[in-house]
């Protein structure tokens, strides 16, 4: 018998009980076995009732299930629960305190795939185009997400990026190593919330970079095809002979030397038709800088003419006249054309470059600044100012002209170079 006059608890008894309900033990107070029955048979745990120091209410803290803690690990932790309750403590009061101290403290742990998601939500607004994100998350989805998707931030390791790359990384390297470098940004981003400790699994700098062979000699650069500037005026010709937006969306890109996303993203408030520019904002560049482009005659006939049917604020919009072209849409057009059908639609930037160091005398900073490129020379990049928009004026109507010349004409125009353009 117990100090309350009841029965004292054997192991024996608390494994074998079946009374559904609570049995108080009688050698220590307030200490209950509770039995439920359920579908699966009976279930049996610890309970500690008392009555609060603080409320004077009746009150309950469960001590776990009988097939995590014996009779004598419970019957401690109700005698400790008594002298809480001596010194004026409420014990369940102060349990659900310190849980809640935990799990303010406690960081939130995210899945690759939600870390990812967040990442990409805190860099898109670095990036110049949706493109970009949509680039992003797609590589993501296809490579990594079916591997490392599901696992919490802190359980990713070496191992299983290795696991993500190894298939792809000698037949697919170029977009291995975009991965890559997309997992490594992601786990910066999680180790730079405190998600985890220790290196970033996906950085080559660490043991990933001696288990994978360099990736600059396994691929070879693929430089974008280009067609012979000689070939332009017959591809020109070939493609009015088209009907649709994309057919001129395609000639303007090759009279202004533009990139293809910038003339698919053209909207109308960029375009000053009195100065003939047009001037694309800097978020629109892959240098990050404004670039303005003098409009040729022909290309100013090409803008009047989507002027006349405008239905929205791009130049070039897609069918439903609301949205811009998708990028898919020039690359559509020449692949229609089976004598072109090698060609990419940003090659012919190269086709412009090829011409205008070939048949004109125009310095080679006016081409560069026609081009948009970026100058890695910091003195020079420094020292140029000023855009050489007139310049320009006169490059790309020379452009133009060549553009419309029939080919025997054009063998003329290659031999008669223009003056020197200083």
């Amino acid at each position: 018998m117990g100090r309350s006059g009841r029965t004292a608890l054997t192991i024996k008894h608390v494994e074998t009980c079946t009374k559904v309900g609570y049995t108080a033990d009688g050698k220590q107070p307030g200490l209950n076995l509770q039995v439920a029955l359920g579908p699966d048979g009976y279930t049996r745990s610890w309970v500690f009732r008392y009555t609060s120091p603080v409320t004077g209410k009746r009150r309950e803290i469960g001590l776990g299930p009988l097939s995590l803690r014996g009779l004598a690990e419970v019957r401690e932790m109700a005698d400790a629960c008594r002298k809480q309750i001596a010194s004026g403590i409420d014990p369940k009061t102060l349990r659900d305190a310190e849980k809640a101290e935990r799990a303010a403290v406690r960081p939130v742990v995210l899945t690759f795939q939600q870390a990812a998601e967040q990442c990409i939500a805190t860099r898109q607004h670095e990036w110049k185009n949706a493109k970009h994100r949509h680039q992003w998350a797609a590589t993501l989805q296809t490579y990594a997400y079916p591997t490392l998707g599901c696992l919490p931030v802190d359980q990713i390791t070496m191992e299983r990026v290795l696991a993500v790359l190894e298939p792809i990384w000698t037949i697919k390297t170029e977009t291995a190593s975009r991965v890559r470098q997309r997992i490594e940004t992601v786990m910066d981003w999680a180790k730079a919330r405190k998600l985890f400790a220790g290196d970033n699994p996906a950085s080559l700098k660490g043991g990933l970079g001696q288990l994978l062979p360099k990736a600059r000699k396994i691929t070879k650069v693929k430089h974008q095809p280009a067609l012979p500037y000689q070939q332009i005026h017959a591809f020109v010709q070939a493609l009015r002979q088209k009907k649709g937006i994309s057919p001129k969306a395609f000639e303007f890109l090759i009279l202004t030397a533009a990139r293809s996303g910038e003339v698919l993203d053209a909207r109308w408030e960029e375009l000053d038709l009195t100065a003939k520019v047009w001037t694309i904002p800097a978020e629109r560049m892959k240098a990050g800088r404004e670039h303005r482009i003098p409009l040729s005659g022909r290309a100013m006939a090409i803008v009047k003419e989507m002027l006349a049917g405008r239905q929205s604020d791009y130049v070039f919009p897609n069918p439903s006249g609301k949205r811009a072209m998708s990028n898919g849409a020039l690359l559509a057009v020449i692949k229609g054309m089976p004598a072109y059908a090698q060609y990419v639609p940003h090659g012919f930037r190269s086709t412009f470059r090829d011409w205008a160091a070939e048949t004109t005398s125009f310095a080679n900073e006016t081409l560069e600044l026609a081009l948009a490129h970026t100058i890695k020379d910091k003195a020079e990049a420094a020292y140029r100012r000023q855009d050489q928009l007139e310049k320009r004026v006169a490059l790309m109507e020379q452009w133009a002209r060549y553009v419309q010349t029939d080919s025997a004409t054009a063998i003329i125009l290659t031999m008669q170079k223009a003056p020197k353009q200083w």
